[in-house]
């Protein structure tokens, strides 16, 4: 059998964002699509390093209201999706200082008013839940208990099998070294060994995202990666850690929360740099650890068991890039998912879909989006 080249849409990259993509043009009736991934397995860079965790909370309100659209297919799947549940909810809980305590307790209501199940609790209910956070340090928590953790790997296979089970076609290995343009119109790729001709060509590239549009001539939009580093290690022994939710402190610039029975750390670190496979750098582990040391002094640990970095790229507004490119047709943008690409794939997965296939969506405001807005006038 002659294998084929010809497809409806091709999507370079097979990361959350492409799988999602491809899931939702799957759910449409849209089969017709390969999958090109530059690595020769799944999950190698951002998705398969991602702290795994449902966070519907943002302070920009762009993605709190995509987050809060996307929400509900974690809480309650399709029937059928997956295989295993994707969501433990197991809650995320903000500390704060004051005066910022004080600030979010005024703006309570209005953050209520977004959607956001949001329980505001004194110090005495935080160390309650998490009794080994030191006193001194906040004045108060926000608790979104049906937050938690999401498990990637079942979400990533559960989007790839339906969207093979209808007709996509996934190849591992195959990286994009040109755009195919002719006629003023993106109409394919090409990668060490073939040429692949498409409707329209989708940049789900993550971090190497930027690379793909210039190979393209797409317009020029400042994707920038960025490093995030985690660790995890071994809690104090005899302390029951299973049922705590994620504790985050914008104060502190960091997060923790159970894992495996461990306990996971971010120092939440954001240093630019090229896309690449990134390593942690000893000084902001170090860092970290030491405003870990302020807010949970007893967690402190003597050793690290794991440690691992990953990219999130974002746009200039830090919002996603989804849409044609409005200086080459047929080139589309799926891209800049910073560091909640997964938690919001339901939604941008389906409008990515609905806008391939039909030019428009209603599932969400797509000029927010649009990677017109990044036009020079």
């Amino acid at each position: 059998m002659t294998e084929r080249r010809d497809f409806e849409v091709i999507v370079i990259g097979a990361g959350i964002a492409g799988a999602s993509l491809a899931y939702f043009l799957a759910e449409q009736g849209c089969g017709d699509v390969l999958l090109l991934e530059r690595e020769a397995q799944l999950a190698v860079h951002s998705t398969g390093r991602s702290a795994a965790t449902l966070s519907s909370a943002d302070a920009n309100p762009t993605l709190l209201r995509i987050k809060q659209a996307a929400k509900p297919f974690f809480l309650a799947p399709p029937a059928g999706f997956s295989e295993n549940p994707v969501l433990r909810a197991s809650g995320v809980l903000g500390v704060y200082p004051e005066p910022l305590w004080s600030r979010l307790r005024s703006a309570l209501a209005a953050l209520r008013e977004t959607g956001l199940n949001a329980t505001l609790l004194e110090p005495d209910e935080v160390l309650r839940r998490v009794p080994a956070l030191e006193r001194s340090q906040f004045a108060g928590g926000i608790l979104i208990p049906d937050d938690g953790r999401l498990d990637v790997h079942e979400i990533l296979s559960s989007y790839l099998r339906h969207a093979r089970a209808r007709g996509a076609i996934l190849k591992l290995g195959q990286e994009v070294l040109e755009v195919v343009v002719e006629g003023g119109r993106c109409r394919g790729v090409r990668t060490r060994d073939e040429v692949f001709r498409a409707r329209i060509v989708v940049d789900a590239a993550g971090a190497w995202a930027g690379q793909v549009a210039r190979l393209a001539g797409a317009m020029a939009i400042e994707l920038v990666p960025h490093r995030r580093t985690i660790v995890t290690f071994a809690p104090p022994a005899g302390l029951a850690i299973a049922d705590w939710p994620m504790v985050a402190s914008s104060a502190h610039d960091l997060y923790f929360a159970p894992e495996a029975g461990d306990l996971l750390l971010s120092p939440m670190d954001e240093d630019a740099m090229a896309p690449c496979d990134p390593s942690p750098d000893d000084a902001v582990v170090a860092d970290g650890l030491a405003r870990f040391g302020k807010l949970a002094p007893a967690l402190l640990p003597r050793s690290l068991k794991r440690r691992w970095s990953g990219l999130r790229t974002f746009a200039p507004d830090r919002v996603h890039v989804v849409g044609e490119d409005p200086t080459l047709p047929g080139f589309f943008w799926l891209a800049g998912q910073g560091g909640c690409g997964i938690e919001t794939s339901p939604l941008v997965g389906r409008v990515a879909a609905e806008l391939v296939l039909h030019g428009r969506s209603d599932a969400f405001d797509t000029e927010l989006l649009s990677p017109a807005r990044f036009a020079v006038s």
